[in-house]
């Protein structure tokens, strides 16, 4: 009998011309990541089901002259399956002309498809799409041998259109906000900490945000920071009216030589966490906390500059070392000055994309290591859609008339 999984785009073809369920990308996208999993179910046992009539028939769709072969497709019927993710609308495959009737393993009372399809669902959304181990999965759900190729098929797609969202065309930005994160990845059999590159931006016309993209790599060195916001740059954010990061390893160069027209704001909050690190006696560290948030709370920027004269003289003595970093440094969180004041306590740190990174590590968290740097930049990526949707359908985070 031939083998079907030496040909499977035929069979997935069929299986998207044929379902009357949106595609996977469209489902993820609308439904989000946690409402989708039923709607996945049903695109996944469709998809084994017509494995299931191909090793059956023992020819792939539109295969005319095989000999030996035991039947021919005839079309699909709609049929409810209850499983405990719900009531699934299913496509079943239909054959004619055949010596034996087809029946689906997948449909049997108590059939095990159940849970298999919960660790199918767990593997390739969260654990990054291991081809081999959803194989096993699918061969579980077929009960026959399914290849790696045939896998790869199914959920290539997934790949193909988050590059399309990371690489769309993107509207003019007035204020741009930067991150990076840590996550652990498994390169070469070694546990390293992949670099997530995150930039959210508020849009000039109508002053809603929306993540802009993300990138992933083993660091933060200068050429990953330029590669990412070169992209950014060359899908039409224009010229940002301030940007706002932490002091990053390499991105100070990398903003020189990409996007310096445009103001740095760096992080307010993360000044005041770097302050803490050279403060000698404990006792201070709560006054020194509060008299750097006097500082950037100032009417404007000459108040600041005059509140920061005043704490380097008072701890130049006895703290020399904070004195000095501060005198130098803290400057750097001033430039939000020059921003309408309404719009300056939404940009002058980059919390909004530290919210952002814990809500993926929320929904990463199940992984903990990730097999590669393609399955976490595909499960951010998956996260950063749903959220970036919601932030572009909703309110206004900024009015634009000030």
């Amino acid at each position: 009998m031939l083998k079907a999984r030496t040909k499977t785009a035929q069979a997935m073809n069929e299986h998207s011309q044929n379902s009357p369920h949106p595609d996977l990308i469209n489902i993820l996208l609308q439904d989000g990541l946690e409402n989708a999993v039923p709607k996945i179910c049903e695109l996944l046992i469709n998809a084994a089901m017509l494995l299931e009539r191909i090793e059956h028939i023992g020819a792939n769709p539109n295969e005319r002259n095989v000999q030996d072969r035991d039947g021919y497709a005839n079309g699909f019927k709609p049929r409810s399956f209850q499983t405990a993710m719900g009531k699934l609308q299913l496509a079943v495959p239909q054959i004619r002309d055949s010596s034996q009737p087809f029946r689906t393993s997948l449909l049997e009372q108590g059939s095990r498809s159940d849970r298999a399809l919960k660790s199918a669902i767990a593997t390739m959304y969260v654990e990054g799409v291991s081809t081999r181990r959803v194989s096993k999965i699918m061969e579980t759900l077929c009960g026959f041998e399914v290849s790696s190729a045939q896998v790869s098929k199914l959920t290539g797609e997934l790949d193909t259109e988050f590059e399309k969202w990371r690489t769309r065309a993107l509207p003019e930005i007035r204020y741009l906000i930067i991150d990076a994160t840590y996550y652990k990845v498994r390169i070469d059999g070694v546990v390293r900490d992949c670099a997530t590159l995150i930039a959210i931006g508020v849009r000039r016309d109508n002053g809603k945000r929306m993540v802009l993209g993300v990138s992933c790599a083993l660091s933060e060195a200068e050429v990953h920071w330029r590669n990412f916001l070169n992209s950014i740059r060359e899908r039409g954010i224009g010229i940002p009216d301030l940007i706002t990061s932490d002091a990053h390893t390499g991105l100070q160069a990398a903003l020189k030589g990409t996007l310096s027209a445009t103001p740095w704001q760096r992080c307010q909050f993360h000044l005041q966490q770097n302050a803490q690190q050279y403060i000698t006696k404990q006792e201070l560290k709560s006054k020194v906390a509060a008299d750097i948030r006097a500082i950037f709370n100032a009417d404007d920027r000459a108040h600041a500059e005059a509140r920061l004269a005043t704490f380097i003289t008072t701890y130049s003595e006895t703290q020399p070392k904070l004195a000095e970093w501060a005198e130098t440094n803290i400057p750097e969180g001033f430039t939000i000055f020059s921003l309408p004041e309404a719009h300056r306590k939404k940009t002058r740190t980059s919390n909004a994309c530290e919210t952002l990174n814990s809500q993926i590590k929320r929904r990463t968290r199940v992984v903990g290591l990730f097999p590669n740097e393609s399955s976490l930049l595909r499960l951010v990526t998956a996260v950063l859609i749903e959220i970036s949707e919601t932030w572009e359908t909703g309110k206004a985070y900024l009015k634009t008339s000030q």
